[in-house]
């Protein structure tokens, strides 16, 4: 088969069969040459081809996987067959659809401890509503006291920063370790240092993401081991890494890792999981207890006795229709298999970025600031940039947004829920933040924090990739962002 450009040029596949792509034949061999292995990952062509159809039929180019992943035909056929033959009732019984229900949701988590080869004998699973949820699990039961300590990096997630707001309240001290421009790593040294000031005999929690949704930046996994030897538990926001990157708990051991599974497969949504350790999950304390996570609960006596283990943390009746689903897209991710899913994000990241950095103005100025790495060494597919007119001046993230959307594209702007690490790539400084801050009620809105800062410095542009991402897409993102020199 033959691939054409917007041109109607002609160039055969890296791997002389179909690959679905849509490139200038020139450009297109330019890319296979410069990925060999590209090749080995054609399989994720013909399962565009086959079960995401929908996006050549409504001429969508999707570019935001680390917001969302997308769902393949198969998984909602499968799911809705399922539930049509089964007769599904509340868990919470013996009777015959409720066990039926329960068999379902056991061996669903049994196949997530498989899939990140987490051993029944270390690990438990929690299912949660998101990663988000899963981490304030965390956060709200961590024993928190005087004199503890809770560490993390500059660039985690909202959900993750939650947390100081349950440990300040208990008592206990947050410190941020920087990440440094312009790759927006952590500096080792400082690490240390940190991991050295962890408090005899107290709580230490270490928090930080395997892989940044804001620069891509994968953080050494060793740190894991290398925190825990020096007093720390350690919690992994997992949730942007998981979709293209195996996380082999068999090799590295995190107390707590938080994710999504909509992310990872694009459905369903509202459900994630809290994976932990079980001696971790033991030194959790719940505030409270709900319908689900106890054993026993009693009125007049005022007392409650939790369920052992992830039912303990597991509020309210599970969602257990949708679980099933969990089981049918790790189905799909193990047919496909991570680490083909991994190959392709990388070559088509390395093509991104260099793409995007090649582009100039007439006179000679850069079209847009990259902010993370520049290889894909220790980076994943999710790329910020910003772009700049011919003078340098930063073009308005939301105009950019709106512009792409007119074309189908969907990227994402702002700070994506990860205010350190914009803070430190925009060059934001704490003064500056609480001079806009200070003085305003709590009905402040992103727009007026905008207009008080810099409109210009307050956001960026995010492309990321994922499952079925090809060498089309980025190419249509490459001649959009064209449209954006001057000459």
């Amino acid at each position: 088969m033959i691939v054409r450009d917007r041109k109607g040029l002609e160039s055969p596949s890296c791997d002389r069969r179909a690959s679905g792509e849509v490139a200038s034949a020139t450009r297109w061999e330019a890319f296979c040459e410069a990925n060999p292995d590209y090749r080995e990952t054609a399989t994720l062509d013909r399962l565009r081809e086959a079960e995401f159809s929908r996006l050549e039929d409504e001429g969508h180019v999707y570019l935001d996987y680390t917001g969302g992943g997308l769902y393949a035909d198969r998984q909602i056929d499968q799911h809705m067959a399922l539930l049509r033959r089964q007769v599904l009732g509340n868990p919470h019984s013996s009777n015959p659809t409720s066990a039926a229900t329960t068999a379902m949701v056991e061996s669903c988590r049994r196949h997530v401890l498989d899939f990140f080869r987490a051993s029944p004998e270390e690990y438990a699973v929690v299912f949660t509503a998101n990663a988000s949820h899963a981490l304030k699990l965390v956060g709200e039961s961590y024993p928190f006291g005087p004199g503890d300590r809770f560490l993390l990096t500059f660039d985690n997630h909202n959900s993750v920063n939650g947390i100081r707001e349950f440990d300040r309240a208990r008592g206990a001290q947050t410190t941020y370790l920087p990440v440094i421009p312009p790759d927006l790593r952590v500096d080792e040294e400082t690490l240390d240092r940190h991991l050295a000031m962890a408090t005899p005999e107290a709580n230490n929690l270490f928090a930080f993401p395997a892989q940044s949704n804001f620069s891509g930046v994968q953080h050494p996994l060793a740190w894991i081991e290398r925190a825990q030897a020096r007093g720390w538990d350690v919690l992994l926001d997992a949730a942007a890494f998981v979709p293209t990157n195996r996380l082999d708990l068999s090799a590295v051991h995190p107390d707590y890792v938080a994710l999504s599974f909509y992310k990872m497969f694009g459905y369903p949504t509202g459900v994630g999981a809290l994976i932990a350790r079980h001696q971790a999950l033991a030194k959790l304390h719940r505030p409270w207890f709900a319908g689900g996570t106890i054993s026993v609960a009693s009125v007049q006596a005022d007392r409650h006795v939790l369920a052992p283990g992830s039912e303990a943390f597991e509020d309210g009746t599970l969602n257990y229709t949708s679980l099933p689903a969990v089981d049918i897209g790790l189905d799909l991710l193990d047919t496909v298999g991570i680490q083909r899913i991994h190959q392709r994000v990388q070559s088509l990241t390395a093509w991104l970025i260099d793409g995007l950095l090649a582009l100039r103005h007439g006179n000679g100025e850069p079209l847009v600031h990259l902010y993370g790495p520049r290889t894909t060494s220790r980076r994943g597919g999710t790329v910020t940039v910003n772009f700049r007119d011919r003078a340098g001046h930063v073009v308005d993230h939301q105009l950019i947004e709106d512009q792409a959307a007119e074309r189908k594209i969907s990227i994402r702007t702002g700070c994506f829920c990860n205010p350190g690490a914009g803070e430190m790539a925009l060059g934001l400084t704490r003064e500056q933040i609480v001079t806009c801050l200070d003085g305003t009620d709590r009905c402040m809105t992103y727009d007026d924090f905008r207009r008080c800062v810099d409109a210009e410095s307050t956001g960026a542009v995010r492309i990321s990739l994922g499952l079925v991402s090809t060498f089309a897409d980025v190419e249509a993102f490459l001649a959009f962002a064209e449209t954006f020199l001057s000459s």
